[in-house]
């Protein structure tokens, strides 16, 4: 593939767009609810994803912003060997506190590219690094009761402090809007 930038079919032009891409919870693009494949796509895609200083995550094209719905969070993050967090883009990143928990038993945190949601697929991986205070994995009776918003005992991932937090309220704690308005 020549290094020109890969535009769909139909397109819409002018200075923004809204609701023709989304990004779902493990990372998938969507153009207008179908699954994007094509590999040059998803790579403009991920070269060109960024922020606004409103939390409003868009895909650069040209002069035209086009704005992404998001499922969960802004990045899917994949846990690799020895906790390194990589982005559905194919970026490593650094995560940062609070790591956040939600009613579901998903983990949402900062990073250093924007706010992030550990993949379902890794969760199992996630609460097996989780820590007490002292050091020790915590017991099932301390996660369940996190789940339904109550700390019994300090968490840490990776050495980051873990909070509950309503997945209601992710969004707004982590500076993002999963849906720009025009």
């Amino acid at each position: 593939m020549s290094g020109a930038a890969v535009t769909p079919p139909n397109w819409p032009s002018g200075p923004s767009c809204h609701g023709w891409l989304a990004l779902d919870a493990r990372g998938a693009w969507r153009l207008r609810g179908e699954k994007i494949s094509h590999a040059g796509l998803l790579a403009f895609l991920d070269a060109h994803y960024g922020a606004d200083d409103r939390g409003r995550w868009f895909v650069q094209n040209g002069a035209q912003r086009v704005f992404v719905d998001l499922e969960a969070a802004p990045l899917i993050l994949r846990l690799h060997p020895e906790g390194a967090l990589l982005a559905h883009t194919g970026k490593a990143v650094i995560p940062r506190a609070p790591v956040l928990l939600d009613e579901n038993g998903n983990a949402f945190l900062p990073t250093s590219d924007g706010p992030g949601m550990i993949d379902d697929r890794d969760l199992a991986t996630f609460v097996a690094a989780l820590r007490c205070a002292r050091g020790d994995p915590p017991g099932e009776a301390a996660l369940l009761a996190m789940l339904v918003g109550e700390m019994v005992a300090a968490l840490f991932w990776q050495g980051l402090a873990v909070e509950s937090c309503p997945r209601a309220d992710i969004a707004q704690r982590l500076g993002y809007q999963s849906h720009p308005a025009p």
